[in-house]
């Protein structure tokens, strides 16, 4: 389908597209008999179409018509993705979840689960809101594609999955910056370090070392001010 944001590769769907109009089948926006646009690649071809034209809910319409009236056809296992990516492309990010997840787990051996993986990491990391709300889509993306490129290290979309990991450690680590901000300038300095020190161990090299570095220093100099008044 569309291609993300991070990838240059064809997703499985387009590719198919590629394959049928190399078989010279005809295109659903041609002139055609009812009879033909109810076979597995007629129906395809008309989800594609709808797809490509926006009609994201239209093109999702066709797909599970597709995988309902053909479900032993090759072509409902790509219609399955096809769902994925026209809910993915139309920003419903929760319902591509679904549905990616759906087609990892039914088809763990299909060669198209590198791709499946990384679009559900994607779904997941398109959630990340702002830093000051919770970050579980953050854990979740993170999750996804370190599974991606632990099982398919060979495959290009790993590629994109190890860019993918840091993106969303930088985000994961803005949250936390943003915690131990909060708490050090409020003067809770031992809560505010905790957080720096998580960022250190847990997030290095994602762009966040020089400020959490300079946080970790002056909190500790604060810190240890507060202790000597003390004495």
């Amino acid at each position: 389908m569309k291609t993300v944001k991070y990838t240059k590769f064809l997703c499985p769907i387009l590719a198919f597209v590629l394959f049928l109009s190399g078989c010279q089948f005809n295109w659903p926006w041609v002139k055609k008999t009812e009879v033909i646009r109810s076979t597995p690649e007629g129906l395809y071809q008309q989800g594609v179409a709808y797809y490509q034209d926006g009609s994201y809910k239209n093109a999702v319409d066709v797909f599970l018509r597709l995988k309902e009236e053909n479900p032993l056809s090759e072509l409902a296992l790509l219609a399955e993705l096809g769902i994925a990516d026209a809910y993915f492309s139309a920003g419903d990010y929760h319902e591509a979840v679904l549905f990616y997840q759906e087609f990892i787990n039914l088809h763990p051996t299909n060669e198209n689960l590198p791709y499946a993986m990384y679009q559900l990491g994607m779904s997941y990391f398109k959630q990340i809101t702002t830093v000051d709300r919770d970050q579980t889509e953050g854990f979740k993306a993170l999750r996804a594609f370190e599974q991606l490129v632990a099982r398919f290290p060979e495959s290009h979309f790993s590629v994109q999955g190890e860019r993918m990991i840091r993106e969303s450690k930088k985000a994961l680590g803005e949250k936390e910056f943003y915690v131990g901000e909060f708490y050090f300038t409020r003067g809770n300095y031992h809560a505010a370090l905790r957080r720096f020190d998580r960022i250190a161990r847990d997030y290095a090299n994602v762009g966040l070392d020089y400020k959490v570095c300079h946080y970790i220093e002056e909190t500790k100099r604060r810190i240890a001010a507060e202790e000597a008044k003390k004495k």
